[in-house]
């Protein structure tokens, strides 16, 4: 895969962590009970943490951060050769939320092409994990971002 193939992977990993729900790092705090029991599932065995070689060719890494409330999200995936996600790995610091959010777009983007990938809004991320609307405004002005994100082709 040629640099400007590399390009596009890191790109198409940042407009996926883009379309991920941002919480405040103040809900680290609250009571676990004041959580679905999806979100403690994934922020108590979250799936795909990690990382892939990110020199790899078929890697793109994705980094991004919400200084209002301290989130910071790494997603990396991985991409055969016909275009489809073979694996995807996150770190993320942040409240449990976003950590449960991280987790829940890696297991849904593997096994998609890159533009299915990008199909997948922060909102059906948080309707599968039940957050509440309030638990959205981080993610707001990452989410109009997303607008301005361009795969090249």
């Amino acid at each position: 895969m040629a640099a400007a193939g590399a390009g596009r992977l890191r790109r198409a990993a940042s407009a996926l962590l883009l379309r991920s729900p941002r919480l405040p790092a103040r809900e680290l705090s609250a009571p676990a009970r004041l959580y679905h029991k999806k979100v403690v599932d994934h922020y108590e065995n979250p799936r795909n943490v990690g990382s892939l070689d990110k020199t790899s060719k078929n890697v793109g890494t994705g980094l991004v951060g919400a200084p209002a409330c301290g989130d910071v999200m790494k997603l990396q995936i991985q991409v055969d050769e016909k275009g489809k996600i073979v694996d995807a790995r996150f770190k993320t610091f942040g409240c449990g939320s976003a950590i449960a959010s991280s987790s829940l777009a890696t297991e849904w983007v593997k096994g998609k092409t890159v533009e299915e990938a990008l199909t997948i809004k922060n909102t059906d991320i948080a309707k599968e994990l039940c957050l509440p609307p309030v638990k959205l405004h981080c993610s707001k002005s990452l989410f109009l971002a997303e607008e301005e994100t361009q795969l090249s082709p």
